[in-house]
């Protein structure tokens, strides 16, 4: 048997959501990112920094490259879901546009739920294990952000290690394997991990203790991926032609756009260094709470990087606000596009958000 679907019913359509104290959170953190990228800088140098770039550039390579990406991990999804069951290309991508979609416009990060509900709606497999894949996906993301970080500041030298970012970033990287370690002794000792979750458990209703007991099961099973084989493989392909080369194109538009001081790029290689960078630092900036759609915290990451590289505040400011500009644009448009054919109202994936996860009530 599959697992049951959230049910949306009104009551779900009716559930206040500005009543959770981390959507005020990441408000109040948008709001800070905000004035303090902001504070010192004159609106009219913004404005003449963004008259001046190229914006054929900026569109012409990155809306291009932000529909690819999707795709991209939607062939990486594949190969995560594929221990589950087998399911096609163009319903992962179907996911993963809706998950973005939402992410966009609705507060906590609700993309990735929703994305789960979704593929669990459509094709009846287990909700729980393909949330399994997801939380795989982001550790994997983690992973090759700060590594990509690191490297980046090594090969920039030592201005670039001087980023408020860039520095976190380096700091962080020795954490990201914590979380990829947990998930790899769930895969190959569940049993042994989902005792511990039970003895600690203990205190809670019996009711309550089953559902995380067979969630936690589930969930397990999703992580069939990590077993190795020609998945494994195409995993670490795709995640690095994701991060490396189609996810740092925009970054690449951008800095080309707005032609920055030959003492920042000065040779392609170091263009695709300072690229990589701004992507890392984008990667972790996003997983700090903040407003949907991540504004505030993108801006932040860019004046982080091009600060202590020699960028005045108001180009900074002008390039994150246009690449974030382009990246919300083609994230949410591809998002409505994929629901207006697939005929699923908005309002079915908000009510989908309003539930903690899909859930097995067998």
């Amino acid at each position: 048997m599959t697992d049951a679907l959230p049910t949306l019913d009104a009551a779900d359509r009716r559930a206040p959501r500005w009543t959770d104290w981390r959507v005020w959170l990441g408000i109040a953190i948008t709001v800070l990112c905000i004035w303090y990228v902001a504070k010192d800088v004159p609106l009219h140098e913004v404005a003449e920094a963004m008259r001046r770039a190229d914006l054929w550039t900026l569109f012409l390579f990155s809306v291009p490259a932000h529909v690819l990406s999707i795709y991209l991990r939607a062939l990486r999804w594949r190969h995560l879901t594929n221990p589950i069951a087998p399911i096609s290309r163009g319903l992962l991508y179907k996911a993963q546009s809706v998950g973005f979609l939402v992410n966009n416009l609705v507060p906590l990060r609700m993309g990735e739920i929703v994305r789960s509900w979704y593929l669990a709606r459509e094709t009846g497999t287990r909700g729980a294990a393909i949330l399994g894949t997801v939380v795989l996906e982001r550790v994997l993301d983690i992973v090759c952000v700060l590594l990509m970080a690191g490297a980046s500041i090594a090969l920039l030298g030592a201005r670039a290690g001087d980023g408020l970012l860039a520095q976190g970033a380096v700091l962080l990287l020795p954490a990201a394997f914590v979380p990829l370690a947990g998930l790899v002794v769930l895969r190959f000792a569940p049993g042994p991990v989902i005792r511990v979750v039970m003895w600690l458990a203990r205190p809670l209703p019996p009711r309550l203790g089953e559902f995380i007991e067979g969630n936690l099961q589930r969930f397990s099973e999703g992580l069939g991926a990590i077993s190795g084989g020609a998945h494994l493989w195409w995993i670490l392909f795709h995640s690095i032609t994701i991060w490396l080369l189609v996810g740092a194109l925009p970054m690449t538009a951008g800095v080309v756009a707005f032609d920055l001081p030959d003492g920042v790029i000065g040779t392609p290689d170091r263009l695709v260094y300072v690229s990589w960078l701004l992507l890392a630092a984008v990667g972790v900036a996003v997983a700090i709470p903040s407003a949907p759609g991540f504004f505030g915290v993108y801006q932040l990451a860019f004046t982080a990087v091009l600060r202590p590289l020699g960028v005045d505040d108001a180009t900074s400011l002008a390039l994150g606000l246009l690449v974030w500009l382009v990246f919300w644009l083609s994230f949410t448009l591809q998002g409505f596009v994929v629901l207006r054919l697939g005929g699923i109202s908005f309002s079915e994936l908000t009510a989908a958000s309003g539930k903690a996860a899909p859930n097995d009530r067998r």
